[in-house]
């Protein structure tokens, strides 16, 4: 931990990419923001609520505790303290804005000097075409070369087909797990010879005819060879099976930023260019996508969101109901007496209601990839951000509006059923800072047990075992088994937003609350700066494509306290006071705006004069570099990179830049190929282990040696 303190931010992105760098400083961010604002909060505001009073006007009503005495709701109707809250609401959000602008321009030229300062890339000379129009009469990628040469004939130097070959990559798949139980039972052969290893034949291996175990596998995987060669053959052949999608190389990244930035045809349904995302971030399958398809998918799938959203409500509820036993005991009464045990009652109403709500969101997070893997994005970096949009959205709704509005039922049900409707908001409104007891467990739970769980790994530790136990018979098994991944941004950020909105909204309503945030974000910074740095492997580099996310939601957060302290006022009657916070929602989202316009384009666009700069610079330093050499198969899909055909044999790709022959592995005929500017014809290259995918080839032949 101590050497982990004293590596440099510098030190950190050479070591770990930026993307590590800038999840860092949404910690220290956390850190700018609440320690002065709980300094304040509680000297000021702490004495403010306490010397109020008691919550003499609702004690009959409402189910209170002494924490709440520390709160707003401990302030009487029309008292001129509330002038005292709405300065210090004036306050944060005036050192909020201005550290999220300073943050916003250091991270913004932080991605600048990135890109200038790293080594040469191939995605800096790759952009993604979708949508490719197809001419009559010519293939997918005449096409794609006519195009772009035509109109970017100084730049385009080529491009890498796509084949959708998903009945191959399923292939592919299956003789992968066969090859490993071949391996499996050789090395059983080998450490004992005197008995040879057998398997049964019938269901699950329970019964059936007892054979040789080697040779049987032996046997599939030959013939799973030839179909996959067949197969393969069917895909080059059929040119149905060529994508309307490519990836176009450029010998310049200015000509690169000109394609991928601009729009290509008078139709802007057309020809719908990108950045291609590093190799490592390409999530290939979704790339055999219809184009057309994604509108659609995108609004069934938001859809299935709301839906989500709105069905997790009856578990959250139920939970919610736990938070407060006293006000459930008013709803059940025949409860009491087993509620009134001690240790009982102190468990289910300090620690159940956050443990349970984290074991409902446990496995959201995969449901919601999946449903971003439908919508049809093509980086791992997109689908990463959208999972963590649709989780973020999911946190606001359902822990925090859900556990105020949810658990205020519980406690107002007698209050609602004799009440007029006029009288609700007033309830409601009264009792939102009384959830902060509940958000003091949900930190502590989630937080605080997190943070902790996060450096002890013992979930990670319980897997490899389980995995060792019944999974693992090989050492490429083992190695699978041991990876330890990557942070995982699509659960750590939204949680983190939910934590700023926290600290935010409670800032002023119940400062009791700010010290649990703070612990939360120091040990928090401590623990993922060591794991960044000793732990995890990075995925793929984004160059901190996310933090507009990060920046907005946080604005978002500051509006939410805005809105929720006027409806808070108005109930307390202070009429003369809550008018004071209208313009403050209205300055803050201005400056959202700003925010967005001044930085959010070095987030989405690379500027023509760095791309020039960069590509004069790399011709002074290297004039003898090729360029379309260097380029040659980095887009080459990894499941055809290498697979086995025969019993010991390795069919590997060798991409030969002098020729242009391609020799088949089944036979010793040699076919001449096109020349390079119509090397879409050329065959692609065999398999690798475990993507599933298409086939991707380039300007220039594969010889297929056993």
């Amino acid at each position: 931990m101590p050497q982990a303190l004293r590596m440099s931010e510098t030190e950190i992105i050479n070591h770990a990419g930026l993307d590590s760098a800038a999840f860092l400083r949404i910690y220290t961010l956390g850190l700018k923001i609440f320690v002065p604002v709980t300094v304040v909060a509680l000297l000021v505001l702490i004495p403010v609520n306490v010397s109020s009073g008691t919550l003499f006007f609702l004690k009959k009503e409402l189910v209170v505790s002494d924490i709440d005495k520390l709160s707003i709701s401990n302030v009487p109707p029309k008292s001129i303290r509330f002038f005292f809250h709405i300065a210090l609401e004036y306050l944060v959000t005036l050192w909020v804005c201005f550290l999220l602008y300073k943050e916003y321009n250091n991270v913004s030229t932080m991605r600048l000097q990135f890109f200038v300062s790293q080594r040469r890339r191939v995605e800096q000379f790759t952009v993604v075409v979708r949508n490719v129009h197809h001419i009559h009469g010519h293939s997918v990628s005449d096409s794609v070369d006519n195009f772009f040469q035509k109109n970017h004939p100084n730049h385009y130097i080529g491009h890498q087909a796509v084949y959708n070959a998903n009945k191959f990559a399923r292939l592919v798949r299956k003789r992968n797990g066969l090859q490993n139980w071949l391996d499996y039972y050789q090395l059983k052969s080998e450490r004992n010879p005197d008995k040879k290893p057998t398997i049964k034949l019938g269901f699950w291996g329970l019964w059936g005819q007892k054979v040789n175990a080697v040779e049987y596998y032996r046997g599939i995987i030959t013939d799973l060879d030839t179909m996959m060669i067949s197969e393969r053959q069917n895909v080059i052949k059929d040119p149905k099976c060529i994508l309307p999608v490519a990836f176009l190389s450029f010998n310049s990244r200015w000509g690169a930023s000109v394609c991928a930035q601009t729009q290509q045809s008078k139709n802007p349904t057309l020809w719908l260019t990108d950045w291609a995302p590093e190799p490592r971030d390409i999530y290939w399958q979704n790339l055999a996508i219809p184009f057309v398809s994604l509108s659609i998918r995108k609004l069934i799938i938001s859809s299935l969101v709301f839906a989500l959203v709105f069905f997790y409500m009856i578990p959250i509820a139920l939970v919610q109901s736990l938070a407060n036993l006293e006000g459930l005991e008013k709803v059940v009464p025949f409860l009491r007496p087993v509620i009134e045990l001690k240790f009982i009652k102190s468990f289910l109403q300090g620690f159940l209601p956050g443990l349970a709500l984290k074991l409902f969101l446990y496995v959201l997070p995969s449901i919601l990839m999946i449903m971003s893997k439908i919508e049809g994005y093509i980086a791992l970096s997109t689908l990463d951000r959208k999972t963590s949009s649709k989780y973020y959205y999911f946190m606001l709704v359902n822990v925090f509006l859900g556990s105020i509005v949810t658990g205020t039922a519980f406690e107002q049900l007698h209050a609602f059923l004799h009440q007029s409707p006029t009288e609700i908001p007033r309830t409601i409104g009264v009792s939102i800072p009384m959830k902060a007891t509940f958000f003091m467990t949900y930190i502590m739970v989630d937080g605080w047990a997190g943070i902790a769980s996060e450096i002890l790994r013992l979930k990670e530790m319980i897997i490899y075992h389980l995995k060792n136990m019944f999974i693992v018979k090989t050492e490429r098994d083992r190695e699978k088994a041991m990876d330890p991944g990557s942070v995982d941004y699509k659960e750590t950020i939204p949680s983190l937003q939910l934590y700023f909105l926290l600290g935010i909204v409670y800032a002023v309503v119940s400062p009791v609350l700010l010290p649990f945030i703070l612990v939360f974000f120091a040990f928090a910074y401590l623990v993922y700066r060591h794991q960044i740095i000793n732990v995890y492997n990075q995925q793929y580099e984004s160059a901190a494509a996310f933090w507009p996310h990060v920046h907005s939601r946080i604005v978002a957060s500051l509006i939410i306290s805005q809105l929720l302290l006027m409806g808070l006022l108005s109930t307390k009657e202070a009429a003369k006071s809550t008018p004071l916070l209208v313009i403050l929602p209205i300055l803050t989202y201005a400056f959202h705006k700003y925010c967005q316009s001044r930085f959010e384009p070095a987030f989405r666009q690379y500027p023509l004069e760095e791309a020039m700069a960069k590509d004069l610079l790399e011709k002074t330093t290297e004039p003898e570099l090729n360029i379309k050499a260097y380029l040659a198969d980095a887009y080459l899909h990894p499941i055809f990179q290498s697979f086995e055909i025969e019993e010991h044999e390795l069919v590997e790709v060798r991409v030969d830049k002098q020729q242009t022959q391609v020799t088949s592995p089944s036979s010793n005929e040699t076919s001449s190929s096109p020349s390079p500017s119509h090397f879409h014809h050329l065959p692609p290259s065999p398999p690798h282990d475990d993507y599933p995918g298409f086939f991707h080839h380039y300007g220039y032949h594969y010889q297929l040696e056993p």
